[in-house]
């Protein structure tokens, strides 16, 4: 599915409060291999390249890859709060903060190398959970909502996606591909 909105190329994530195994592990797979997709589509940008923001007002590709592995650190430590305690209010941060910090301006492959162990890590951790983990929860501060672990794994696999959409949207529209 492609979006006119260059902010959502894959359109904005439409999540259900439940999923069969069949599709947890399709979603499951999409977070396995995002570490590896990104690597392909980023090999032998330039900086210049790294440093283009995917649309007016975004993020260069280099804060994106850095974002991500920022997000999926993030959403790793949430599933073990949620898994080790009982729905506990987990910490919000500002991602668009963490951005513009200093080492955002550096080489992607620190993150990317990040992104590859944090993900071998993390679907390790998803695969092992049993029904009952999966609707285990955390508490949002900001929404006050309960995000069970089932459809948190949904929604980092659209946002492993949505990301790396905006690298390959980027390269077709400027001619990279």
């Amino acid at each position: 599915m492609n979006s006119s909105d260059d902010r959502y190329p894959i359109g904005a994530f439409k999540g259900k409060d439940t999923y069969q195994k069949e599709e947890l592990d399709a979603l499951i797979e999409e977070i396995a291999l995002l570490p590896d997709r990104i690597v392909k589509e980023v090999d032998g940008m330039t900086n210049e390249q790294l440093d283009t923001p995917y649309r007016d007002g975004g993020w260069t590709i280099r804060q994106v890859i850095h974002h991500l592995a920022d997000s999926h650190m993030n959403a790793y430590i949430r599933m073990k709060w949620a898994l080790t305690e009982s729905t506990p209010l987990i910490k919000a941060y500002d991602e668009k903060a963490w951005a513009e910090t200093s080492e955002t301006k550096l080489d992607p492959q620190i993150s990317l190398a990040l992104l590859k162990s944090l993900h071998l890590k993390w679907v390790a951790l998803i695969r092992g959970l049993s029904e009952k983990d999966l609707n285990r929860a955390f508490t949002h501060p900001e929404t006050k909502k309960n995000q069970s672990l089932m459809k948190m794994i949904a929604i980092y696999s659209w946002h492993s996606n949505h990301h790396l959409a905006h690298i390959t949207s980027l390269k077709q529209r400027m001619g990279w591909s």
